[in-house]
């Protein structure tokens, strides 16, 4: 087992890694333990969370998998756990503002838990002395039929921001151009790094650690009051980011860009926007 006298962590995540620790190695199922995310890169800073991982016997995986929460609660006062979907990770936070993420793997089966480097805690079978977890990468045709999806998709997106402030459904239109600035803002990634494996439904998640921020000044302007003419003004400025990243962008990787549907749109966006400010 681990000195954790070593390591650099806030006095809770300490105090828990101890707790943690201490239940692993009494735990049979059990084989190996080890510290991932910031902590493990040494860039942890007062705001950064706790990931941790398990890895226990092949035999034991599904039976401590499902005991999961009661693994946790024996650590401290847990007041969150969720999945969101994932069986082999869970995010946890307790009552002393401990909070991250518990990722699950078996001794047969580890390539699924981690990316990057790890700190180990635990090792009661030497699994993880020559163990490496590459870097999460992105998958270049994935990548590619997200870049199309994103595309097409704004203009569906646009469609609803026509209808909703066409009928003077303000919060339904704010909506919708918060959609729109996200798919322009997947763009601006994808632009930057195209293997930005973190491109998706989150598309502001860290990202001023994925690219240089500035090149979003653009859209700004666009987080504008729930009023009829700024939500025009500021449709206007997200169409034009969106060409101006979208085409070269298509260009690149080999898409049709949609200009025949981005013509029939835009007729429509253009013709409702004379009609409201002319009213």
């Amino acid at each position: 087992m681990m000195d954790l006298q070593g390591l650099s962590l806030l006095p809770n995540h300490h105090e828990f890694v101890t707790r943690f620790l201490e239940a692993c190695e009494s735990d049979e199922r059990v084989v190996a333990a080890f510290l991932g995310g910031s902590n493990a890169k040494g860039s942890a800073d007062a705001f950064s969370d706790l990931d941790i991982c398990v890895i226990t016997t092949d035999a034991a995986f599904d039976e401590f998998s499902s005991q999961r929460e009661s693994f946790l609660q024996s650590l401290g006062n847990l007041v969150f756990l969720e999945d969101f979907g994932n069986p082999n990770s869970s995010f946890y936070i307790f009552a002393d503002g401990t909070e991250g993420e518990l990722n699950f793997g078996s001794e047969g089966h580890l390539d699924h838990i981690h990316s990057g480097g790890f700190i180990t805690l635990l090792d009661k079978k030497g699994i993880l002395t020559d163990t490496t977890f590459p870097e999460k990468e992105a998958d270049e045709s994935r990548q590619v039929e997200e870049l199309r999806r994103y595309m097409y998709g704004f203009w569906h997106e646009m469609s609803h921001f026509i209808t909703a402030i066409g009928r003077g459904k303000l919060w339904w239109a704010r909506g919708q151009l918060d959609a729109l600035r996200s798919i322009c803002v997947n763009l601006a990634r994808l632009q930057h790094n195209f293997m930005d494996a973190e491109v998706g439904e989150e598309p502001y998640f860290k990202i001023e650690y994925a690219m240089n921020v500035e090149v979003l000044s653009a859209l700004e302007p666009t987080f504008c009051p729930i009023e009829k003419n700024a939500m025009l003004n500021a449709a206007q400025v997200i169409v034009q980011f969106y060409a101006e990243t979208a085409q070269p962008l298509a260009q690149a990787h080999g898409i049709s860009y949609p200009s025949e549907l981005a013509v029939v749109m835009l007729n429509r966006f253009n013709k409702l926007s004379v009609q409201m400010i002319s009213v």
